[in-house]
């Protein structure tokens, strides 16, 4: 059954937490009022999403094995963002390999687009449309498709988007939602039958080096590590760790793992019952001993002590990502 919901969303876990076919964690690299705005399009083999965000962020993205997605910016006017720590600039389309992880950052707002189906129905679709078989990729790239072939496919997105606001009643008929997804699909399997650009090889290690970085964090979650650990668990080099970092987070390591901490604390405060736990015991339980230090530096973040998170009224549950 065809649906659409449009969702607003003033903490970034709950935005997250919404997204569909993916798991997405996000990390706010600067302070500020976050808002957002999510609208999801499911049209029965192919499912839609719009989202914008207002703060500068990283995003680590995990797809769903099952599906081919594919991302692009919403605006044409969007700043550049670093896909993979490679710059992705508007025009351009990210083709998700299934299963794969890879991360996005930002230096502003900003206004994204995705779109995927089940490998099985994008061969159909591919055999019927370009008579051949497109399958997802072994590894994720950007291609570029033909400037007439973008326009249409944002134009045909903003249409179906703008039908969610304001007429949803539209897009929950079987027929319309059957017509609109064609289309659709026409567009999509169009633009992704491009040469991706150029292969970029190192990028792709550096990219398992950031991949395997992650993994040694979420297997060690709150302990304190230190930088030479890291680097002798995954093989590689202190400077080439920095180097993957720099280029795929936009910070160092060590930087970088005190942000994914103090966002762990930020969410458990959310999320506690403030009768059975205390700030105290959050902070250490992340790896934060130095008390005052995680307060100042805590405020200086999220805009506000780790009490006023702690006793805020919870907004949960939130949404399913799934």
């Amino acid at each position: 059954m065809p649906y659409s919901r449009v969702l607003a969303f003033d903490q970034p876990e709950a935005y997250v937490a919404a997204v569909r076919a993916t798991d997405v964690e996000l990390l706010l690299t600067s302070r500020g009022d976050f808002h957002a705005e999510l609208v999801q399009v499911d049209l029965g083999r192919l499912l839609m999403q719009r989202g914008a965000d207002s703060l500068p962020r990283i995003v680590r993205i995990s797809n769903h094995p099952n599906r081919a997605p594919i991302v692009f910016l919403a605006d044409p006017e969007q700043a550049p963002v670093r896909q993979a720590g490679v710059k992705m600039t508007p025009g351009e389309i990210i083709v998700f390999s299934p299963a794969a992880t890879s991360y996005q950052r930002t230096k502003g707002p900003c206004r994204w687009a995705s779109m995927s189906l089940s490998a099985e129905h994008l061969a159909d679709a591919s055999s019927c449309l370009v008579a051949h078989e497109l399958t997802p990729p072994s590894s994720t790239h950007v291609v570029r498709p033909d400037p007439p072939l973008m326009t249409r496919l944002m134009a045909l997105h903003d249409a179906t988007i703008r039908l969610a606001k304001t007429s949803p009643a539209i897009l929950a008929h079987p027929q319309a939602a059957k017509s609109l997804e064609q289309e659709l699909l026409q567009a999509m399997v169009k633009c992704i039958d491009t040469q991706p650009t150029e292969t970029r090889s190192a990028a792709r290690q550096r990219t398992r080096v950031v991949a395997n970085f992650e993994d040694f964090l979420a297997a060690r979650r709150y302990e304190p590590v230190y930088l030479a650990e890291i680097c002798a668990a995954i093989g590689v080099s202190e400077r080439t760790l920095r180097t993957c970092c720099h280029e795929h987070l936009g910070m160092g390591p060590i930087h970088y793992l005190w942000l994914r901490r103090m966002h762990l604390a930020h969410r458990a405060l959310l999320l506690a019952d403030p009768a059975a736990r205390t700030v105290t015991e959050i902070a250490t339980d992340h790896g934060f001993w130095e008390l005052g230090r995680f307060s100042v530096e805590y405020r200086l973040l999220f805009g506000e002590a780790p009490s006023m998170s702690l006793h805020r009224p919870p907004e949960r549950p939130w949404p399913a990502s799934h």
